[in-house]
This record gives structure tokens, sequence and C-alpha cells, in this order.
């Protein structure tokens, strides 16, 4: 029994001393910053961005990748909606990681950091403890915790004070929400469904390192950062290399595109409604489907608003024509005999439709230097959406009115 108990012990210490001999980099090792283009799918929309950590001495050449997922988790669904999803960082191979992006695409550049050997040892080792099984797990937010912004940390973390990351990228001042327009094209649904979801925690002023949550400017901002070095600062990057030159992709508009949809909607709503004036009537369903619909988007802003943990989703403005009771109102519209109230309802709802074409107005004019007061900003989707609930309430009321 105490030989056994020996043997398991010495086989222990081995173990432990080869993971520890597996921790030291040789001088030739190499720590970079990888990024990747945009793939063709929504959540690729942004590309990515990982770390790889290199050394032909020790035969070792693997990526750290904080974009990993389970779509099969238990309560994938339920936990992204809430704002509870979990990724983690997982370690493979490099030459996987830059297969699988040659089958996609994507373009991959590589920056070579300009570390120390204590440095970069430092780095790999906290590299390595993040991998555990019991560390690897992370709260993810696409803007505020992603695996853009993790790089800036590790690296700030490392580096400490000795690290200067650019304090602007450009003379625009861009918001969260204008950085992700740039990236998505305002036309797809993706980008509606975004903007939908959101409040104006995007429209507030951005620090230039908020501007790498996406990765594009994570790549930008190391190459011209600068890391302090015997009191000299000297560039963060020390080489750079193109791994896979592919043309970036781009989600496109389809020809069913979200504008082109409210439009053909909005012009079924006015041959309608002018329908309807000319026999002083009403069509029921059209009102029933309009405000069902704004009713449920409502429901849903609403509890993306308040019973989620989500950070961005707050104080969303959407609410203005978005408006949750309609979904109560839709089966009163349905009635023969509609209430006397429901004429001042419509009357208020105006009046919320006229208040989000102001903060529209006042958006655009107010430019790209932010929005009046913080106010959100309103996709250009929205026009054709507006104005047909503004006609169609309109008409509304003064048929409602007159038959009273």
């Amino acid at each position: 029994m105490n030989r056994t108990c020996f043997f398991i012990l010495l086989l222990i210490c081995s173990l432990q001393n080869i993971q520890s001999q597996e921790l030291k980099l040789s001088k030739q090792s190499e720590i970079s910053i990888i990024t990747v283009g945009p793939g063709d799918v929504l959540y690729e929309a942004f590309g990515h961005s990982a770390i790889r950590v290199s050394d032909p001495v020790i035969g070792m050449d693997n990526i750290f990748n904080y974009g990993l997922f389970d779509f099969n988790q238990p309560n994938f669904k339920l936990n992204f909606t809430k704002g509870k999803l979990l990724y983690k960082l997982g370690k493979r191979p490099f030459q996987n990681f830059v297969t699988n992006n040659y089958y996609q695409k994507r373009w991959m550049k590589g920056q070579v950091l300009n570390l120390s050997q204590l440095e970069k040892q430092s780095m790999y080792a906290l590299l390595e403890e993040n991998a555990l099984p019991k560390n690897a797990e992370y709260l993810y937010d696409p803007y505020f915790n992603n695996c853009a912004t993790k790089l800036r940390d590790i690296t700030k973390e490392i580096l400490g004070n000795k690290v200067h990351f650019p304090s602007s990228f450009s003379d625009e001042n861009y918001t969260l929400r204008q950085l992700m327009n740039k990236e998505l094209s305002w036309n797809t649904w993706g980008n509606f469904g975004i903007n939908l979801a959101l409040g104006n925690t995007l429209d507030k002023t951005t620090t230039a390192e908020e501007y790498m949550y996406l990765p594009d400017y994570v790549y930008q901002a190391f190459k011209i950062a600068k890391k302090s070095k015997n009191n000299i600062d000297v560039p963060l990057v020390l080489k750079e290399n193109v791994i896979l030159n592919f043309k970036e992709n781009k989600i496109q508009p389809k020809w069913y595109s979200p504008f082109f949809v409210f439009s053909i909607l909005l012009l079924l709503s006015i041959v309608i409604t002018y329908r309807d004036q000319k026999r002083n009537k009403r069509s029921k369903l059209l009102d029933f489907l309009l405000f069902f619909l704004t009713g449920f988007l409502g429901i849903i802003i609403c509890f993306l608003w308040f019973f989620t943990d989500h950070s961005t989703t707050p104080n969303n403005f959407n609410f203005l024509w978005a408006f949750f009771p309609n979904i109560f109102m839709a089966f009163i519209l349905l009635q023969k005999n509609i209430p006397d109230w429901v004429v001042k309802y419509i009357k208020f709802y105006l009046l919320l439709l006229a208040v989000t074409l102001f903060v529209f107005i006042l958006g655009r004019m107010n430019g790209i230097n932010g929005y009046f007061f913080g106010i959100q900003e309103f996709s250009f989707v929205l026009i054709p959406i507006v104005l047909m609930l503004f006609m169609r309430s309109f008409y509304l009321h003064k048929i409602l009115n007159t038959k009273k």
C-alpha cells in the first residue's frame, strides 16, 4: 500500500513538473493578436479577435479564442434573451483555426506583440490559467465584454501603465450604435432587429477604448499603440503579417429588405385607407394587425428593458411607436361598438408618433456628434412604419370621432 501511494505521489509530481516545463516559453516564442474578417451570418458580421501563442522550439502553436459558445448548452435561448449568455475561452491548434476561416473565405491578419520574455511568459501563463475548465466561462456582453475587449483587457493587465492605447481614432465622435451601423448595413433585418431591441446606452459619448468592442478597432488600436520601454515609447506591435488574404464579406440587403417590405405595407395601408374613406368605413383587420403587432413589439421592448440583465436594452425610445397597450387596443378595435374613451387613446397615440418623428428629425439634424439630450438614434427603416401608423391612427381618430 505504501509503495502504491509513493508511486501515485511520484506520478503527480512528474505531471506537475511537465506542466511547469510546458509553461516555459523560449526566446523564439511569439504572442500575436489575430484579427479575422466578417463572416456571412449575423453573429460573424463584425469579425473576430483572438490571441496566438507560438513557439517553434517547443513545437507549440495555439490559438486562445474567447468567442466560443454552445447552441446546445442548457437554456441557451432563454439565457440569451435574459442577458445571461455564457461564452468561454478555448484553446486549440492554430492551424485548425486557420483552416476553418479558410473554408469560410474570411481574411486573417496577425500582429506580433513587442513583449519582453517575462511579459510573454506572464501573458501565456494568464491565458493558460483562464483556459482551465473552472475559469473558461465568462458572462458575455456584445459591447463591453466580448472576444475583442478581452484582448485589450488582458494586455492592460499584463503591461499595466506601460501600454498606451490611442485616445482617438479619428476626428469623428462615433457612438457605439453608429460604429455598429458602419459594420452592418442599415437596410438588413439584422441591423433593424438590433436597433429595435437596444436603448440609448448605445448613443452616449464613446471613448477610444470602447471602440475596441469591434475587432477592426482592436487591430487599429494595437497597430498605433505604444509601450514604454526603458522610458522610451516604442510600438506595441513588432511586425504584422497577412495569414489569409480574402475579399471582405458583407451582409448585403436582400430584395425583401426591411425598408422595401415596410414601404410596400405603407402603400397598401394608403390604398386601404383611401378605400375606407370613400366608403366611410374602416378595415378592422388592418387596424387589428397594426395595433397587435406594435403592441407585441412593445411588450418585447419592455421585457428586455425591465426584466433582463442586458446592459444596452434599457431606455429604449422605440416604445413610443411600439406602444405595448396597443395589443389590448387591437382586440377592442375588432368590436362593432367602440367605447368613447378609445378616441382619446388614439389621440394620445398620435402624440406619441409625433414625438417619435420629432426625435428622429432632431437626431438627424444634430449629425454625427451625438444626439440631442442623449436621445436615441432611430433607424431609417422606421420612416415607412411610423408614417403608416400615423396615417392609419389619424384616420381612426377621424372616423371614430365622427361616429360618436
